[in-house]
């Protein structure tokens, strides 16, 4: 649908994931599934991180925290997917496309300073274990944890104030199953210089590679530390209490910088609309498979829990 250069739209259509008819009810299938899979891993390590003290570490408090995004974060990028496929409805208004735009930039911005404040958590652990209890206290976990989620809030508010203001667009139809940044900027007729510079000095620089380098330097220590340790036995355990949280740091950050440093003119290709369903569905979906398979904690307090359900019974 094309508009009038001068006209301010008051609802967007949503392409969605595929345009091929035949390819709706297994993406839907799809979907559901992955849904329902990351709400119920999530949950469940929310859970068992609330009912069982054991868990009740600074590593786990960040975890349930990591949780508790992955399930907002599915629930504002897929919801729309599939009342599409239910109410054949494809349209979106203005205000819900904007306020779902804030909420996914809202939640990738904490998850990527909720990973960071894992990665000083893991090198207060590694490097100085002897601090660890004073350097990692209930305030100090609480105070970082309410920081990363107030400033992932407050930092995305500049780039809907000016998208806001656009006053005009080419067209009203949005090739991406959400509301997301690139693709608005790219049907917009007014300029979009200012927010283009905002995305790539706060976006880039101050969201993405402030972080990074910050869990980088973690590591380096981290490793550091590792290789110092006499024993290969405390080697290997040393580096286990810190491969799930690498794991899904080298995931998330890959996959990041290969979807959002391609050619522009690929952004909102078919083949970016699958490839950021696995960013935005997938990962959160597999956090809670990587820290539950990969961490004897989180797979003995399971346990722990299903057998008091069974003596219950």
């Amino acid at each position: 649908m094309e508009l009038n250069n001068q006209t301010m739209v008051t609802y967007f259509i949503i392409k969605g994931i595929s345009d091929a008819p035949e390819l709706q009810l297994p993406i839907f299938l799809l979907v559901l599934l992955i849904y329902l899979i990351t709400l119920g891993g999530n949950l469940t390590i929310l859970l068992l991180v609330c009912l069982d003290r054991h868990l009740r570490t600074p590593m786990y408090f960040f975890l349930s925290n990591l949780s508790i995004l992955d399930m907002c974060s599915v629930t504002v990028t897929l919801h729309k997917v599939l009342i599409i496929f239910i109410t054949k409805d494809n349209t979106v208004s203005y205000s819900p496309c904007m306020t779902q735009m804030y909420f996914f930039g809202s939640l990738i911005c904490d998850e990527l300073l909720l990973l960071t404040a894992m990665s000083y958590d893991r090198y207060v652990a590694i490097c100085k274990p002897l601090h660890y209890h004073t350097s990692m206290n209930g305030r100090v976990c609480a105070s970082l944890a309410i920081a990363c989620w107030l400033f992932g809030f407050v930092e995305v508010i500049p780039y809907i104030e000016l998208l806001v203001g656009f006053s005009c667009y080419r067209s009203n139809i949005i090739n991406h199953f959400f509301c997301d940044l690139v693709p608005l900027m790219k049907l917009s007729c007014s300029d979009t210089y200012l927010l283009e510079v905002l995305s790539l000095t706060e976006g880039l620089l101050l969201i993405t590679i402030v972080p990074f380098m910050f869990t980088f330097i973690s590591y380096v220590f981290i490793i550091m530390t590792i290789v110092r340790i006499r024993t290969s036995s405390g080697r290997l355990k040393a580096f286990y209490t810190c491969s799930s949280h690498l794991t899904v740091v080298v995931l998330l950050y890959g996959i990041l910088l290969s979807q959002y440093l391609r050619p522009v003119s690929t952004n909102t290709s078919d083949s970016n609309r699958f490839f950021s369903l696995f960013n935005t569905a997938v990962v959160p979906m597999l956090n809670p498979l990587i820290y539950s398979l990969k961490n004897k904690d989180v797979k003995r307090a399971l346990a722990r829990r299903l057998g008091c359900y069974r003596t219950t019974r």
